[in-house]
């Protein structure tokens, strides 16, 4: 695919129209202002609490610490335009701000995909070699690990972004509900087929590459588990198995949804595409945290140590 230059007018700001045909916007953009403020809280908490208590300084609270990073940046891409244009009303976006979002959630939907990797790869390895966990996986291993991750995340989402801004847009209306890749270029005044070629490979990668090594690393646990002779140890395993496929399932599932009703011959219309996608934007974030953090004993240990080092002193009054 080259990238020409174009004679065609360069908008300063989109008209976001993806909401126009749906009532009870107020209603609507109460639900995801909530749903946002509950999953930026909830991942704030987890990494102030992950950072600020030393005993959590290890290997699989590093990476729940990045997947909560990561959480805020990837509904924070979507959700505040979705709240801008529902609760007060402002449809249009700036141009270099539409540019950066798509560069932001893009960034948030990638490196959750390998977040969710390395923490499958964390539990493998915990589990199938518990005596050599702690020298496979050290702190700056995770580190480096996540490092690659978000470099990789901004080489590939950086380069959608440079294509979108090489593009003409002829009319300055995006049709869908935030400001990401594929809404960017159904405006541009384009062709749109030769520039589905990058992200097609990176959702190729994503969807058959990643996911694979998700759901094998899973099952080497199962097998594992198998073999053990306590069958306490095999029940609370089975259950970290369970609870930690959610997350995976409510990552994956709107675009296994999307990718297997095209293939089936089924077009969803608009309001059937921005369905899934508030989906995709809002419920990962907001069940990661309850998966990962609240279900974890030594999280909670820490959070209730925060509150009795800091009690409620009652009214004199």
């Amino acid at each position: 695919m080259s990238l020409v230059n174009f004679s065609g007018q360069n908008v300063v700001e989109f008209t976001i129209t993806g909401f126009d045909h749906l009532p009870y916007h107020k209603l609507m953009g109460a639900g995801i202002l909530l749903a946002y403020c509950l999953a930026l809280f909830c991942s704030t908490t987890n990494i102030c609490v992950i950072s600020t208590d030393r005993r959590l300084h290890r290997p699989m609270y590093l990476l729940i610490c990045n997947l909560a990073l990561v959480d805020i940046m990837f509904t924070t891409g979507a959700s505040t335009t979705m709240i801008s244009i529902l609760l007060a009303g402002d449809k249009t976006v700036s141009y270099n701000s539409c540019l950066s979002r798509v560069f932001i959630y893009s960034l948030g939907d990638i490196t959750q995909c390998l977040a969710l990797s390395l923490m499958a790869l964390d539990r493998t390895v915990a589990i199938s070699e518990p005596l050599r966990y702690a020298t496979i996986l050290t702190n700056q291993r995770v580190f480096l690990l996540i490092v690659v991750s978000w470099l990789l995340g901004i080489g590939c989402m950086g380069k959608l972004a440079y294509i979108a801004d090489q593009l003409p847009y002829c009319q300055p209306v995006i049709k869908y509900i935030f400001c990401d890749y594929a809404a960017m270029i159904r405006a541009a005044c384009v062709d749109p087929e030769p520039y589905w070629f990058v992200p097609s490979i990176i959702g190729l990668w994503l969807i058959a590459g990643q996911l694979p090594l998700i759901l094998l690393s899973y099952g080497k646990l199962v097998f594992t588990v198998l073999r053990l002779p306590s069958t306490e140890k095999g029940g609370r395993t089975f259950r970290t198995v369970i609870s930690h496929l959610i997350p995976v399932f409510s990552f994956y599932a709107p675009k296994l949804v999307s990718i297997l009703l095209t293939r089936v011959g089924v077009r969803l219309n608009l309001t059937e595409r921005n369905a899934l996608q508030i989906i995709s934007t809002l419920v990962p974030p907001l069940i990661n945290p309850s998966v990962y953090c609240l279900q974890n004993k030594e999280i909670r240990g820490a959070v209730l140590r925060i509150f009795r080092r800091n009690p409620v002193l009652p009214s004199k009054d």
